[in-house]
């Protein structure tokens, strides 16, 4: 999945959620303000609590209430912690400003840059696919490739190609002093070669 439609998906169930509970909240507030409850209303009138003496004791005496109820508690903390950890790393930088020479500024979009250096990195010799991301701030992007080489290629070489060529035509044509980059290269699988 890439960042951009997870940062959608973020944003629509917080979005959902937002409004569900903004719904249940309003719906609580009216009827403990006196408006009239709707017939699938699980409570009478504004002096009716959310749950009964009875309610709250029922599974009190049961041996497996307390255990689930603190498993499903520590489940959803860790869900909602891993959550926010993966939301910083999703960060993709939209615009990057690029300075005209007449003193104003123009906006580039981020991802006709990453395209540029996506086809240009998977063109270079011995490159089977690539795949660049751009992070950061809009005047210091922060450039995050993978190059996928084919078995018989250098790396070395293949870095070297990729960095004084697509990275440095990209900072040029974007006029950045500087385009710092996090190169990883990895080796593409291939089935081994049978001997007879």
């Amino acid at each position: 999945m890439t960042a951009m439609r997870s940062g959608g998906l973020n944003r629509a169930l917080l979005g959902l959620i937002g409004l569900l509970l903004l719904a249940l909240g309003g719906a609580v507030l009216a009827v403990g303000l006196g408006a009239p409850p709707p017939s699938w209303w699980i409570h009478g009138g504004p002096h009716d609590v959310l749950l009964t003496r009875a309610e709250r004791t029922h599974y009190r005496g049961a041996r497996w209430w307390w255990p689930a109820l603190i498993a499903a508690l520590a489940v959803i903390v860790v869900l909602a912690l891993w959550w926010l950890t993966r939301l910083p790393r999703r960060h993709r930088l939209g615009e990057l400003r690029v300075d005209t020479g007449d003193g104003g500024a123009a906006l580039l979009r981020a991802g006709a840059l990453e395209t540029a250096l996506t086809e240009e990195g998977a063109a270079g010799d011995g490159v089977a696919h690539a795949r660049v991301h751009l992070h950061g701030r809009r005047a210091r992007p922060r450039a995050r490739a993978v190059l996928q080489l084919t078995p018989d290629t250098d790396p070395s070489t293949a870095l070297s190609e990729f960095t004084a060529g697509p990275l440095a035509r990209a900072r040029e044509s974007a006029g950045l002093a500087a385009l710092p980059a996090e190169v990883r290269l990895r080796a593409v699988r291939h089935r081994a070669e049978r001997v007879s």
